[in-house]
């Protein structure tokens, strides 16, 4: 699963070149690295598998990592759609933020009782995880509405700019 969406999230910011997304892809990285930081603090294990042949984990369960990424997700771009414009390497229409949240609703739902299904963390590790990504994501797109987007269009434009010197 983590392959896979850093995967889709390095193409979709090569194929926008937005500094948006770029903003959005860093606050990723600084959710994973806090969450991080939290699991090391608290120290609470995560639960014994009952499952026949699972190996146990040797790293802490909370807060859920893949829960608070997931909710990070569908909270930013959940925001980025009802608050922002879209960008414009995108298709300007009502379509392209109905079928981004389609996708990501339930795809973050999926990945948070995707966790306890599996036996790798508790209900508690999960919803502090969805807590934690919910509130990071909140707060990050707080800076980037607040203000940092206006350097996002200036680095955009000095992008552009650059491109065209180089073709």
């Amino acid at each position: 699963t983590s392959l896979t969406v850093i995967s889709i999230t390095a193409c979709f910011l090569l194929y926008t070149r937005s500094s948006g997304v770029a903003y959005f892809t860093s606050g990723v990285a600084a959710c994973i690295m806090a969450v991080k930081m939290v699991k090391k603090l608290i120290r609470q294990e995560r639960p014994v598998m009952e499952r026949p042949g699972s190996k146990m984990r040797k790293t802490y369960g909370m807060p859920s990592t893949h829960s608070t990424t997931g909710t990070f997700y569908a909270t930013y771009i959940l925001l980025a759609v009802v608050y922002l414009p879209i960008h414009q390497s995108l298709p300007q229409n009502s379509m392209t933020r109905i079928l981004s949240l389609m996708i990501v609703l339930p795809w973050a739902m999926m990945i948070a009782l995707s966790r306890l299904w599996l036996g790798h963390h508790t209900p508690a590790q999960v919803s502090v995880g969805c807590i934690l990504g919910f509130c990071f994501a909140w707060l990050w797109f707080y800076f980037w509405a607040s203000g940092l987007n206006e350097y996002g269009v200036r680095i955009e434009q000095l992008w552009r700019a650059r491109s065209v010197v180089w073709k």
